[in-house]
């Protein structure tokens, strides 16, 4: 995890951007990002 301020959440899955709090104006939904890891890898 990289820290950083002003509530900016962002994942990354090997350097590549799967979500950004700060592009979609939100927070991530339950279980989200796991959705977004699955359809990454496969």
């Amino acid at each position: 995890m990289i820290p950083s301020g002003g509530g900016v959440f962002e994942f990354h899955l090997n350097e590549k951007l799967l979500f950004s709090k700060k592009e979609l104006g939100r927070h991530s939904d339950d279980g989200e990002i796991l959705k977004l890891i699955e359809e990454e890898v496969g």
